[in-house]
């Protein structure tokens, strides 16, 4: 008499997700989702050997790292259990394709999907059914993100915060109940705002021994001088980068900007600003973007940057607009400057000049040295800048006076409040004497704290300048415009002017004011008047036949 052979229980695996992290925080679906799990197997008689908890994880991909490990153990040969056991279809995916594809990947190794609440086949028909129910679940999913990213938008649009991390220099606050939900907004946080403004200082002036630095260069600096991360990390180029760029830090922090999946930009018509207290002036943020363009590998190749010629990069023909290149003549003992179409094309292209190096040199630096650096051509040329400058550092002084005056008006109170309560007027177990002392002492010290950010900020924007600063400027920089061999200084030339141009009879040298009132300015502090390699956008030539 043969023993009858008992049958090997199927062995399952459950998976459990939820989309959000507030679900998972709140422990009730994968709770739930578990028990019903447990309880379907068991009425079959299967044999669960595995869970997979995937808590705040959306299914519309597969980046997910439980589902991952659950498909290795899946598709393994043998496979490390039979069915996958879910509560519906779309707790494993959102996406019909994506579905269909991983339905079949595992059917080829011999393991099932099975959902508890849509119990189906693996006939031709429940394989349709499937598939339906697939097509509606995406359709849900989609139209749920396009419902909650209206509201998202929305709410950036009144001035609140979605909920992702704050940039550097900010901190998430509370901003009150609406209904349910406790609403957020963003304020300046002092410590990290400083290491903002110092990025964007570096950029514009430099660290006190050379001009603007680039990013690279900043960089260094920060993690030299170990000044790090708001995690405390060193720096890395493309989180500087995205610092020096964003709006955000002139209080206009762009929500929705890219595509989640790809990466990829969105129409601006899609893009909301928000509204965000500013931690860098507008003027301050326009310039450091002029300069991280003038120095993108892009316009200008790592040989201008660095290259010894006089006016590598910033010596274009009149004609064309193209770039004026280095040719050499007799073996190498002469050198030109020629148009590049010129070059190339020959005549038919562009009739562009050649002209010799030394003379075109000396012909440049001589016109900057005699009508450039003089105090009075200065004066004109900057003369609205230097207005705007004197505009900005008074309201700054009289917004400094109105915060301190606030200030020592909330500490008169609280010392009249602390009287009181000394002389048994006040009852100090009173709740609302202990709230009204700690709104006096905050607006006292945040109105201590602004103040002194904006001394700093006057004390940033450098010296006044004097008429007399103006001429020991243009003394000095004649001086330095000269090198101990009787040529020229490439980085004091090219801060104050950032472009020639070679026409058939004249020479047009063309520069930005920005560039050469931060020029000055790092003069009259004593610091070097090179700025690297700065802007091309053409301002200070006020008129054109004051600078042929």
């Amino acid at each position: 008499m043969s023993t009858p052979v008992r049958a090997t229980p199927i062995r399952a695996a459950l998976y459990f997700r939820v989309s959000t992290g507030r679900q998972a925080d709140s422990d009730l679906s994968i709770p739930d989702q578990r028990r019903q799990a447990e309880n379907f197997c068991k009425a079959r008689g299967w044999e669960a050997v595995a869970d997979f908890v995937e808590p705040g994880q959306s299914a519309t991909d597969d980046r997910r790292p439980e589902f991952q490990r659950m498909i290795e153990a899946a598709t393994t040969k043998p496979p490390a259990f039979d069915v996958i056991v879910v509560h519906s279809y779309s707790r494993f995916f959102r996406d019909q394709f994506q579905l269909e594809f991983y339905v079949r990947r595992l059917a080829k190794n011999g393991v099932r999907l099975v959902s508890i609440t849509q119990e189906l086949g693996d006939d031709p028909m429940s394989n349709m059914i499937r598939q339906i129910m697939a097509l509606f679940d995406e359709y849900q999913s989609r139209e749920n993100a396009k419902h909650t990213l209206r509201a998202m938008k929305e709410n950036a649009r009144q001035g609140y915060w979605n909920g992702s991390r704050a940039p550097i220099g900010y901190r998430i606050v509370d901003a009150g109940q609406r209904g349910q939900k406790t609403k957020k907004t963003l304020e300046i946080d002092p410590i990290q705002a400083e290491t903002v403004r110092l990025i964007f200082k570096l950029a514009r002036e430099g660290d006190g021994t050379s001009g603007g630095m680039g990013v690279k260069s900043i960089v260094n600096h920060l993690n030299a001088n170990n000044i790090r991360t708001r995690d405390g990390g060193r720096w890395g180029l493309g989180a500087l980068h995205k610092v020096l760029t964003r709006t955000t830090y002139i209080g206009r922090h762009q929500f929705n900007t890219h595509h989640w999946k790809t990466s990829e930009r969105k129409p601006e018509t899609e893009i909301v600003e928000m509204a965000v207290p500013p931690i860098i002036d507008a003027a301050q943020f326009e310039e450091v973007q002029a300069l991280l363009k003038s120095r993108s590998p892009a316009l200008i190749a790592p040989r201008v940057v660095s290259g010894p010629t006089l006016l590598t990069g910033i010596c274009f023909c009149a004609g064309c607009g193209m770039a004026m290149t280095l040719r050499t003549g007799k073996s190498g003992r002469y050198s030109y400057y020629t148009c590049s179409t010129k070059a190339r094309q020959g005549e038919t292209g562009c009739k562009g000049r050649t002209v010799p190096m030394e003379k075109l040199d000396a012909l440049v630096a001589d016109h900057i040295e005699r009508r450039l650096l003089k105090p009075e051509r200065l004066q004109e040329i900057l003369s609205t800048v230097l207005n705007r400058r004197e505009e900005r550092a008074e309201r700054r002084s009289e917004h400094i006076a109105e915060l301190r005056k606030r200030a020592a008006e909330a500490d008169a109170k609280l010392m009249r409040l602390y009287e009181a309560i000394e002389n048994g007027i006040a009852d100090l177990s009173d709740p609302r004497l202990k709230e009204r002392v700690a709104e006096l002492t905050a607006i006292r010290d945040q109105s201590r704290i602004d103040a002194d950010h904006a001394a700093a900020e006057i004390e940033r924007a450098g010296p006044i300048l004097t008429p007399q600063a103006l001429a020991t400027f243009a003394r000095q920089a004649r001086k330095r415009m000269r090198d101990a061999k009787g040529g020229y200084r490439r980085d004091h030339l090219r801060a104050l002017a950032q472009r020639v141009e070679v026409d058939e009879q004249e020479v047009r040298i063309l520069g930005h004011k920005s560039a050469l009132l931060r020029t000055l300015v790092a003069a009259s502090g004593g610091k070097s008047a090179g700025i690297g390699v700065p802007s091309f956008v053409p301002k200070w030539r006020a008129r054109e036949d004051s600078n042929l």
